[in-house]
């Protein structure tokens, strides 16, 4: 990896695990805004503690650069049902956040998708 694609690596990294660890506080302390996001998808608590501890599983891979590839996986698939149930169930806009929780999602799948290509040399199954 150039010295440019390490350095974007820790950039798209840090912002993917950064994101995921800030959100963990509202999870595993019941804040009421967590708690009506996973009562209102019917998930409420145990998808609330769960989706807490694999986002928290996915930072620690996302910032060991021979796991990266593996937590960017776990947080593409966490975000992808995030980004479900603001589509289906949530809206864009949940209690006047004007999305910031939905575009954040985003910011996470997008900055985990860029860690994927990144590190695609490191991912086992493909590179045998």
């Amino acid at each position: 990896m150039t010295s440019t694609a390490r350095i974007l690596s820790w950039i798209v990294r840090l912002a993917a695990a950064i994101i995921l660890l800030q959100t963990l506080y509202f999870k595993f302390t019941a804040q009421p805004e967590s708690v009506y996001i996973f009562t209102t998808v019917g998930m409420e608590p145990w998808g609330r503690i769960g989706s807490g501890i694999g986002e928290l599983i996915a930072s620690i891979l996302l910032l060991v650069p021979r796991t990266a590839w593996l937590g960017a996986v776990m947080a593409v698939g966490i975000m992808a049902g995030a980004i479900f149930f603001h589509l289906t169930k949530l809206g864009i806009a949940v209690q006047g956040d004007g999305g910031l929780l939905f575009y954040l999602a985003l910011l996470v799948t997008a900055c985990s998708l860029i860690t994927l290509f990144l590190h695609r040399k490191s991912i086992p199954f493909i590179n045998r």
